[in-house]
């Protein structure tokens, strides 16, 4: 990891929703349809290199290998993350949980991990998981 350039404001989006997709070890077609969703009409991907996605995802996957990998993992997160953004990781993070139609208690305690690392409040957390589970809702 040391030669790896720092991690920029779009690199620790891909990693937390990366991170939240990979915590139950099952990165379902979903989940991945999302994630490139996402990047690819969200404005804050606007002029993102989608080549980076691969590189900082086996990033996550080489720290998810590591004892205190995770830890290291919200280290680089919040280092490379403005504050105003904190939020709008935890949105992503909980619409690729949500992807699927279904989450296990891992995702949700990923996203759990997500929102106190990133201290996103209660109340706000409440408000983005009702958003992201409505929008994701099957007939």
């Amino acid at each position: 990891m040391t030669d790896t350039p720092p991690m920029s404001p779009q690199d620790a989006l891909i990693a937390v929703m990366v991170a939240c997709s990979a915590s139950d070890q099952h990165m379902r077609t979903a989940e991945l349809v999302a994630i490139q969703r996402m990047v690819n009409h969200m404005p804050v991907f606007g002029d993102y290199d989608t080549d980076r996605i691969r590189r900082v995802s086996q990033t996550v996957f080489d720290l998810f290998e590591e004892e205190d990998g995770l830890d290291a993992l919200f280290g680089l997160i919040r280092e490379a993350l403005p504050e105003r953004l904190y939020e709008t990781a935890y949105a992503l993070a909980c619409d690729v949980v949500t992807a699927d139609g279904k989450h296990n208690q891992t995702e949700l305690r990923m996203l759990e991990e997500v929102r106190d690392e990133l201290r996103v409040d209660r109340l706000h957390a409440a408000a983005i998981e009702w958003g992201a589970r409505v929008r994701h809702m099957g007939l």
